[in-house]
């Protein structure tokens, strides 16, 4: 069975988790406090779950989901994630990140900044522009009427049908939106973050393929 490491285990981190345990996945689990800051989660998730360090679940993990502060990215591990998938789900706050020049010129997307530090790694964006709660509260099966979709952007093919597939067991359809350098259309702000999904702190809102494509069509810089 497919493991999945997280590194940071907060609201994105834990609802993953969540979803994947759902579908039959390991998980290792990580954050900047330490494994047993995580106890409570790891009980919750049950058996197929266990908290490590950072380094240890990037080890750990066949796909790995990296869902830190923006500002943090400079140390997630670099050598245990060589050759991997990681999923990107980094927005950039300068309120909270401090201002970064590349992503303030639009010289960079966030997704960039993740693949250059892990330059061996396959990073791909995702789960970077829905709320944690309508994340928890809008997987369905395949093949629901009312399933939901999630943009995903990154620079290897084979890693975004890798990425693709977990998405599918977990309860999501996809739109690729491109490469990494394409990534600014999810940021923050732009029409397909959060609000296709209902309101900020309100109640979720099913928003199938054709409406997240809309969305990301929509998209200015």
């Amino acid at each position: 069975m497919t493991t999945i490491g997280l590194i940071g285990s907060g609201n994105i981190g834990g609802t993953v988790a969540r979803l994947a345990v759902a579908a039959g996945y390991d998980v290792v689990l990580s954050n900047s406090r330490g494994p047993e800051t995580l106890r409570g989660l790891v009980e919750e998730l049950g058996p197929r779950a266990r908290a490590a360090t950072a380094a240890e679940a990037a080890a750990a993990g066949d796909i790995v989901v990296v869902t830190v502060p923006l500002k943090a990215y400079p140390e997630v591990p670099v050598e245990p994630l060589a050759g991997k998938v990681v999923i990107d789900t980094n927005n950039y706050y300068p309120e909270r990140d401090g201002q970064i020049a590349a992503l303030d010129s639009d010289e960079s997307t966030t997704g960039e900044l993740l693949q250059r530090h892990l330059a061996e790694s396959k990073v791909v964006k995702g789960f970077n522009n829905i709320w944690f709660q309508h994340l928890a509260e809008l997987a369905r099966p395949a093949g629901a009427a009312d399933r939901t979709a999630l943009p995903v952007a990154g620079d290897d093919p084979a890693a975004k049908l890798v990425v693709t597939e977990f998405l599918d067991r977990i309860g999501y359809d996809t739109v690729d939106v491109g490469p990494l350098a394409e990534n600014w259309r999810t940021q923050r702000d732009t029409p397909v973050y959060v609000t296709p999904y209902g309101p900020y702190d309100g109640a979720a809102t099913p928003a199938g393929a054709a409406t997240v494509r809309e969305r990301v069509a929509e998209a200015k810089r």
